[in-house]
């Protein structure tokens, strides 16, 4: 690839060893994604998803083939991609601020103006009289927001979001996925989302990669234009005309490569 990307993959495969055998995870994935691009990953259960953003995250490295994010390799974790998962994690003998201010804790960054730029982020985000409430206190929805702040603390230039809605009650879904794009593009952060579902990777991203299963291989990319003047998640649902085209074409791969 010629062009510069903000985080790449050149022809990435994974293979795991256990006692019983090899796994084959991921076979030569190659693809870009530019800088400020929302991505979001849909293939079938167990086709390595969650795996390659462990890759792009330095938790894994690869068989074969190369990670990079800004030109360089991945070799190990670092601030510059953050990671948020399927589960809060929260701690829950910490306040809403205190876990909030976790990843800057483990980087050694917590001084007086990250906490007071923290406490900016939450109030900003709707958790503004909330900073000395527990988790056990918050709504599904309030705990994705604290950990998508704690995420956003360290100010990764990459976000990987492994299905933060999966958890959540239908309506609190709809409603985060719209914050949560809106949250993420304002940030302008490079964000790569895996999901199971069809609507929420049309609804939010700029591209959807579609992928085969196990190994996991590229099967289709699509590149959304839902004809809207903003990108809003719930718009396009409900307002695309094209939304439904995507889904039929999204839907047919996956049946075909399940």
């Amino acid at each position: 690839m010629g062009e510069a990307y903000k985080v790449e993959l050149r022809g990435v495969s994974l293979t795991y060893h256990t006692p019983r055998g090899e796994t084959e995870a991921l076979r030569e994935i190659t693809l870009g994604v530019q800088e400020r691009e929302f991505v979001c990953l849909v293939g079938p259960s167990g086709c390595g998803k969650s795996t390659l953003l462990s890759l792009v995250a330095g938790l894994l490295r690869p068989t074969a083939g190369e990670v990079l994010v800004d030109g360089r390799p991945v070799e190990r974790p670092s601030g510059a991609v953050g990671y948020m998962f399927q589960q809060d994690h929260l701690f829950e003998w910490r306040t809403v601020l205190e876990n909030a201010l976790l990843g800057l804790e483990v980087l050694g960054r917590r001084t007086p103006a990250e906490v007071e730029r923290v406490r900016q982020l939450l109030r900003r985000y709707g958790l503004g009289g909330f900073e000395r409430h527990y988790p056990r206190q918050l709504s599904g929805g309030m705990r994705q927001r604290v950990a998508l702040v704690r995420t956003l603390a360290t100010d990764p230039a990459v976000l990987l979001l492994d299905e933060p809605f999966a958890a959540l009650d239908y309506q609190t879904r709809l409603f985060l996925e719209d914050e949560v794009s809106r949250i993420l593009r304002q940030e302008e952060k490079t964000v790569l989302l895996v999901t199971h579902d069809i609507s929420e990777a049309i609804a939010m991203a700029d591209r959807v990669v579609v992928l085969s299963r196990r190994p996991g291989r590229i099967v289709n990319q699509h590149r959304i234009d839902l004809g809207l003047p903003v990108k809003s998640a719930l718009a396009a649902r409900n307002e695309s005309p094209y939304f439904r085209t995507y889904f039929r074409e999204i839907w047919k791969e996956l049946d075909v490569h399940v």
